[in-house]
């Protein structure tokens, strides 16, 4: 068997990230083969999570963590990690969620997001829930106003039965908006900001 060096290994799976499919068909030999030289170098095989979050992010990771460096940039970060830290969804393993009825709320994470790990608004998702005294169509073009984004960026609205005449809108007439943004790494990410922000407290 012609060996596959351990250094080819390296690039192609390690530092190109490619699959060991992939090698195999740049390599034009078969899997079994590539499979053997990693276990001969015990060179340590990806996550089958690992591996799909490459297949959905070939070029890489879709963000860059900046941190702060003045004064201004020090309060948003705060901000941003505070809102996340009171109204995030922390449940959810596979995005970053945060939810609210105040659009200077979240216009102010969006910012976070975009300021420190160059998050596109463009690829955020909102998700909006209203009670059955809310117009739908009232609600969706307040918050595409308020955040200058299409429809299209939307998810079907969730109608909840109202409890009460008129109690929900009175509270918060245009819903509450949810901000979605799927990328494991990046959730992974700000639960260690999170850690390192509490652990600074001490």
């Amino acid at each position: 068997m012609k060996e596959i060096t351990r250094a080819t290994l390296e690039k192609l799976y390690g530092q190109r990230q490619l699959s060991m499919q992939a090698i195999a068909q740049k390599l034009k030999c078969s899997v079994h083969k590539v499979t053997y030289w990693m276990q001969r170098y015990g060179l340590q095989r990806r996550s089958i999570s690992d591996a799909i979050y490459i297949k959905h992010n070939p070029s890489g990771d879709p963000f860059r963590f900046t941190p702060p460096t003045t004064k201004q940039e020090f309060q948003l970060y705060g901000l941003g990690l505070g809102l996340y830290w009171g109204e995030g969804t922390k449940a959810d393993k596979v995005s970053i969620r945060l939810g609210n009825t105040d659009p200077l709320l979240i216009l102010a994470f969006l910012r976070f997001l975009s300021t420190f790990f160059g998050i596109r608004r463009a690829d955020v998702r909102f998700g909006l829930q209203i009670f059955s005294d809310v117009s739908p169509a009232i609600a969706l073009k307040f918050w595409r106003l308020k955040l200058k984004v299409p429809a299209s960026q939307f998810f079907k609205i969730t109608v909840t039965p109202s409890r009460g005449k008129g109690t929900y809108r009175k509270k918060c007439p245009n819903g509450v908006l949810t901000v979605y943004y799927s990328n494991t790494k990046l959730r992974r990410l700000l639960q260690e900001l999170l850690s390192q922000a509490a652990l600074a407290q001490r």
